[in-house]
């Protein structure tokens, strides 16, 4: 059961771990050897073999997270719910620092925010649900009152949050 679940689905340790101990309760386990032991041993197993691999799937998760726009804090809570420790989840998470502002600005891309919108607004309970839309996805409230900032249609200043991104 654990190697198809491996097989079909990318996972973490302690994901693989928490299904393991939900199909042994809905068995009515009945044993001299305690279910969680027996889940972790299992995973152990799964680990050794190299099935799985935190570190990886915490850089694969974070990434993909930050391609859709999704922002550091959001990606730290992500892999914190997901059970990687922090001495597999530092890298991943140093990759979407360094990709802050580029997933800030996917994000507000695929919302129409600020510079990607039709239209200005100066409506201030619209900037308000805006910059709540970029805090619930993770992003601090810097950039997503920087991006905000940009007019519609304004490349060049979207050029130089760019920049700026590249020189922190």
């Amino acid at each position: 059961m654990a190697l198809a679940y491996v097989a079909r689905f990318a996972t973490s340790r302690a994901k693989l771990t928490r299904y393991l101990a939900r199909k042994v309760r809905e068995s009515e386990w009945i044993d001299d050897i305690d279910a969680m032991t027996a889940c972790e041993a299992v995973a152990d197993r799964m680990e050794r073999l190299q099935f799985l691999d935190d570190r990886q799937y915490a850089a694969m998760r974070a990434g993909a997270m930050t391609r859709r726009g999704l922002g550091v804090r959001r990606v730290k809570a992500q892999l914190y719910v997901d059970g990687i420790a922090a001495k597999d989840s530092g890298e991943a998470i140093e990759t979407a620092e360094t990709a802050a502002v580029s997933a800030a600005v996917g994000f507000a891309r695929r919302r129409r925010f600020g510079p990607f919108a039709v239209r200005a607004s100066d409506d201030p309970k619209q900037r308000e649900r805006q910059i709540a839309a970029f805090l619930r996805a993770g992003h601090s409230m810097t950039i997503a009152r920087r991006i905000l900032a940009v007019p519609p249609g304004d490349e060049a200043a979207l050029a130089v949050l760019d920049d700026e991104a590249m020189l922190d």
